[in-house]
Protein backbone atom coordinates (compact mmCIF):
# COMPACT_ATOMS: atom_id res chain seq x y z
CA UNK A 1 0.00 0.00 0.00
CA UNK A 2 3.03 2.29 -0.01
CA UNK A 3 2.23 3.06 -3.63
CA UNK A 4 -0.85 5.05 -2.61
CA UNK A 5 1.43 7.70 -1.18
CA UNK A 6 3.49 8.16 -4.35
CA UNK A 7 2.06 10.18 -7.24
CA UNK A 8 3.17 9.49 -10.80
CA UNK A 9 1.71 9.76 -14.31
CA UNK A 10 2.95 6.19 -15.03
CA UNK A 11 2.27 6.78 -18.74
CA UNK A 12 4.23 3.76 -20.09
CA UNK A 13 2.47 1.43 -17.66
CA UNK A 14 -0.95 2.83 -18.58
CA UNK A 15 -0.20 2.39 -22.28
CA UNK A 16 0.69 -1.26 -21.68
CA UNK A 17 -2.54 -1.78 -19.71
CA UNK A 18 -4.63 -0.33 -22.55
CA UNK A 19 -2.83 -2.35 -25.22
CA UNK A 20 -3.39 -5.61 -23.37
CA UNK A 21 -7.03 -4.66 -22.77
CA UNK A 22 -7.52 -4.05 -26.51
CA UNK A 23 -5.99 -7.46 -27.31
CA UNK A 24 -8.39 -9.05 -24.82
CA UNK A 25 -11.33 -7.30 -26.49
CA UNK A 26 -10.22 -8.65 -29.86
CA UNK A 27 -10.00 -12.13 -28.34
CA UNK A 28 -13.47 -11.66 -26.88
CA UNK A 29 -14.84 -10.71 -30.30
CA UNK A 30 -13.14 -13.74 -31.88
CA UNK A 31 -14.73 -16.07 -29.34
CA UNK A 32 -18.22 -14.56 -29.58
CA UNK A 33 -18.57 -13.83 -33.29
CA UNK A 34 -15.80 -15.45 -35.32
CA UNK A 35 -14.23 -18.90 -35.35
CA UNK A 36 -13.19 -18.79 -31.69
CA UNK A 37 -16.38 -20.47 -30.54
CA UNK A 38 -15.79 -23.40 -32.88
CA UNK A 39 -12.15 -23.62 -31.79
CA UNK A 40 -13.09 -23.96 -28.14
CA UNK A 41 -15.83 -26.45 -29.01
CA UNK A 42 -13.36 -28.62 -30.93
CA UNK A 43 -10.42 -28.36 -28.53
CA UNK A 44 -11.96 -27.89 -25.07
CA UNK A 45 -15.38 -29.50 -25.64
CA UNK A 46 -17.22 -26.24 -24.80
CA UNK A 47 -20.54 -26.31 -26.64
CA UNK A 48 -20.89 -23.49 -29.17
CA UNK A 49 -24.66 -23.02 -29.34
CA UNK A 50 -26.38 -21.81 -32.48
CA UNK A 51 -29.41 -19.56 -32.58
CA UNK A 52 -29.94 -16.08 -31.20
CA UNK A 53 -26.80 -14.06 -30.53
CA UNK A 54 -28.50 -11.57 -28.20
CA UNK A 55 -26.63 -12.70 -25.10
CA UNK A 56 -23.30 -12.59 -26.89
CA UNK A 57 -24.02 -9.04 -28.01
CA UNK A 58 -24.90 -8.04 -24.44
CA UNK A 59 -21.69 -9.59 -23.10
CA UNK A 60 -19.56 -7.84 -25.72
CA UNK A 61 -21.35 -4.53 -25.07
CA UNK A 62 -20.60 -4.94 -21.35
CA UNK A 63 -16.94 -5.56 -22.29
CA UNK A 64 -16.76 -2.32 -24.29
CA UNK A 65 -18.35 -0.32 -21.46
CA UNK A 66 -15.95 -1.76 -18.88
CA UNK A 67 -12.98 -1.07 -21.15
CA UNK A 68 -14.04 2.58 -21.56
CA UNK A 69 -14.58 2.93 -17.81
CA UNK A 70 -11.16 1.51 -17.03
CA UNK A 71 -9.56 3.76 -19.65
CA UNK A 72 -11.23 6.83 -18.12
CA UNK A 73 -10.15 5.77 -14.64
CA UNK A 74 -6.55 5.22 -15.70
CA UNK A 75 -6.27 8.49 -17.63
CA UNK A 76 -8.16 10.87 -15.36
CA UNK A 77 -8.50 9.38 -11.88
CA UNK A 78 -5.46 7.22 -11.08
CA UNK A 79 -2.70 9.55 -9.96
CA UNK A 80 -0.58 7.12 -7.94
CA UNK A 81 2.46 5.28 -9.19
CA UNK A 82 1.67 2.09 -11.11
CA UNK A 83 4.43 -0.53 -10.90
CA UNK A 84 5.25 -2.56 -14.00
CA UNK A 85 3.95 -5.78 -12.48
CA UNK A 86 0.56 -4.11 -11.98
CA UNK A 87 0.48 -3.07 -15.65
CA UNK A 88 0.35 -6.80 -16.40
CA UNK A 89 -1.72 -8.08 -13.48
CA UNK A 90 -4.58 -5.58 -13.88
CA UNK A 91 -5.52 -6.44 -17.49
CA UNK A 92 -4.96 -10.14 -16.84
CA UNK A 93 -7.45 -9.89 -13.97
CA UNK A 94 -9.90 -8.26 -16.37
CA UNK A 95 -9.41 -11.24 -18.68
CA UNK A 96 -11.81 -13.01 -16.31
CA UNK A 97 -14.55 -10.74 -17.68
CA UNK A 98 -13.38 -10.15 -21.27
CA UNK A 99 -12.68 -13.83 -21.95
CA UNK A 100 -14.25 -15.78 -19.08
CA UNK A 101 -17.83 -14.62 -19.60
CA UNK A 102 -17.72 -15.04 -23.40
CA UNK A 103 -16.67 -18.66 -22.80
CA UNK A 104 -19.48 -19.15 -20.28
CA UNK A 105 -22.10 -17.73 -22.66
CA UNK A 106 -21.03 -19.88 -25.64
CA UNK A 107 -23.34 -22.74 -24.73
CA UNK A 108 -26.37 -20.47 -24.18
CA UNK A 109 -28.83 -19.45 -26.86
CA UNK A 110 -31.89 -18.74 -24.71
CA UNK A 111 -33.74 -15.52 -25.56
CA UNK A 112 -33.51 -12.54 -23.23
CA UNK A 113 -35.98 -12.73 -20.32
CA UNK A 114 -37.06 -10.73 -17.28
CA UNK A 115 -34.06 -11.69 -15.16
CA UNK A 116 -31.79 -10.28 -17.84
CA UNK A 117 -33.47 -6.89 -17.57
CA UNK A 118 -32.69 -7.02 -13.86
CA UNK A 119 -29.07 -7.72 -14.85
CA UNK A 120 -29.06 -4.55 -16.97
CA UNK A 121 -30.14 -2.53 -13.93
CA UNK A 122 -27.55 -4.30 -11.76
CA UNK A 123 -24.83 -3.55 -14.29
CA UNK A 124 -25.80 0.12 -14.45
CA UNK A 125 -25.93 0.52 -10.67
CA UNK A 126 -22.58 -1.23 -10.27
CA UNK A 127 -20.89 1.02 -12.84
CA UNK A 128 -22.37 4.15 -11.24
CA UNK A 129 -21.29 3.15 -7.74
CA UNK A 130 -17.77 2.40 -8.92
CA UNK A 131 -16.99 5.11 -11.46
CA UNK A 132 -19.43 7.67 -10.06
CA UNK A 133 -18.02 7.25 -6.57
CA UNK A 134 -14.45 7.65 -7.81
CA UNK A 135 -15.31 10.77 -9.85
CA UNK A 136 -17.08 12.44 -6.92
CA UNK A 137 -14.17 11.63 -4.62
CA UNK A 138 -11.67 12.99 -7.15
CA UNK A 139 -13.62 16.27 -7.43
CA UNK A 140 -13.78 16.57 -3.63
CA UNK A 141 -10.04 15.94 -3.22
CA UNK A 142 -9.17 18.67 -5.73
CA UNK A 143 -10.53 21.35 -3.40
CA UNK A 144 -7.70 22.90 -1.32
CA UNK A 145 -9.77 22.92 1.88
CA UNK A 146 -10.05 19.12 1.73
CA UNK A 147 -6.32 18.41 1.53
CA UNK A 148 -5.28 15.75 4.03
CA UNK A 149 -8.89 14.89 4.93
CA UNK A 150 -10.62 11.56 4.52
CA UNK A 151 -13.49 11.37 2.03
CA UNK A 152 -16.68 9.99 3.60
CA UNK A 153 -19.32 11.61 1.41
CA UNK A 154 -21.25 10.61 -1.70
CA UNK A 155 -21.61 6.88 -2.19
CA UNK A 156 -18.82 6.27 0.32
CA UNK A 157 -21.15 7.22 3.17
CA UNK A 158 -22.89 3.86 2.59
CA UNK A 159 -19.77 1.66 2.73
CA UNK A 160 -16.07 2.30 3.07
CA UNK A 161 -15.35 0.47 -0.18
CA UNK A 162 -18.52 1.16 -2.15
CA UNK A 163 -16.47 1.12 -5.36
CA UNK A 164 -15.62 -2.54 -4.72
CA UNK A 165 -19.28 -3.30 -4.03
CA UNK A 166 -20.09 -1.69 -7.38
CA UNK A 167 -17.59 -4.04 -9.03
CA UNK A 168 -19.32 -7.05 -7.49
CA UNK A 169 -22.70 -5.86 -8.83
CA UNK A 170 -21.67 -5.36 -12.45
CA UNK A 171 -19.70 -8.60 -12.47
CA UNK A 172 -22.78 -10.39 -11.12
CA UNK A 173 -24.76 -8.90 -14.01
CA UNK A 174 -22.38 -10.58 -16.45
CA UNK A 175 -22.96 -13.91 -14.72
CA UNK A 176 -26.73 -13.56 -14.95
CA UNK A 177 -26.59 -12.83 -18.68
CA UNK A 178 -24.57 -15.99 -19.42
CA UNK A 179 -27.29 -18.22 -17.95
CA UNK A 180 -24.45 -20.56 -17.00
CA UNK A 181 -24.38 -21.66 -13.37
CA UNK A 182 -20.58 -21.96 -13.39
CA UNK A 183 -20.19 -18.26 -14.14
CA UNK A 184 -21.21 -17.46 -10.56
CA UNK A 185 -17.69 -18.51 -9.56
CA UNK A 186 -16.32 -15.19 -10.87
CA UNK A 187 -18.41 -12.80 -8.70
CA UNK A 188 -17.97 -15.16 -5.71
CA UNK A 189 -14.19 -15.09 -6.18
CA UNK A 190 -14.30 -11.29 -6.53
CA UNK A 191 -16.32 -10.92 -3.32
CA UNK A 192 -13.86 -13.10 -1.39
CA UNK A 193 -10.90 -11.17 -2.79
CA UNK A 194 -12.37 -7.83 -1.74
CA UNK A 195 -13.84 -8.94 1.58
CA UNK A 196 -10.92 -10.95 2.91
CA UNK A 197 -7.87 -9.44 1.25
CA UNK A 198 -8.02 -6.14 -0.61
CA UNK A 199 -10.48 -4.18 1.55
CA UNK A 200 -8.85 -5.15 4.89
CA UNK A 201 -5.42 -4.33 3.46
CA UNK A 202 -6.64 -0.92 2.27
CA UNK A 203 -8.36 -0.35 5.63
CA UNK A 204 -5.02 -0.82 7.35
CA UNK A 205 -3.35 1.71 5.08
CA UNK A 206 -6.14 4.27 5.54
CA UNK A 207 -6.15 3.83 9.32
CA UNK A 208 -2.42 4.52 9.41
CA UNK A 209 -2.88 7.58 7.21
CA UNK A 210 -5.96 9.16 8.82
CA UNK A 211 -5.85 7.74 12.36
CA UNK A 212 -8.83 8.61 14.57
CA UNK A 213 -10.80 10.10 11.67
CA UNK A 214 -10.72 6.76 9.91
CA UNK A 215 -11.51 4.86 13.11
CA UNK A 216 -14.64 6.97 13.53
CA UNK A 217 -15.60 6.46 9.89
CA UNK A 218 -15.07 2.70 10.17
CA UNK A 219 -17.07 2.55 13.39
CA UNK A 220 -20.28 3.80 11.77
CA UNK A 221 -19.82 2.62 8.14
CA UNK A 222 -19.85 -0.96 6.87
CA UNK A 223 -16.77 -2.18 5.05
CA UNK A 224 -18.19 -3.50 1.78
CA UNK A 225 -21.95 -4.10 1.53
CA UNK A 226 -24.05 -1.10 2.62
CA UNK A 227 -25.81 -1.65 5.98
CA UNK A 228 -24.79 -5.35 6.07
CA UNK A 229 -21.05 -6.09 5.97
Amino acid sequence: MDLYGHKSASIPQKIVIHLIEILLLILSYWILYRSGGNWFENHLNIQNATGTADRRTIIFTFNIIIFLRLAYTMVFLVKRKIPWEESISVPLAFALYYVGFPLFVLSTSRPVDGLDYFAFVLFGIGCILNSGGEILRDQWKKKPENKGKIYTKGFFRYSRHINYFGDILWVSAYAIITKNVWSITIPVFLFCFFAFYNAPKLDKYLQEKYGRDYDEYARKTKMLIPFLY
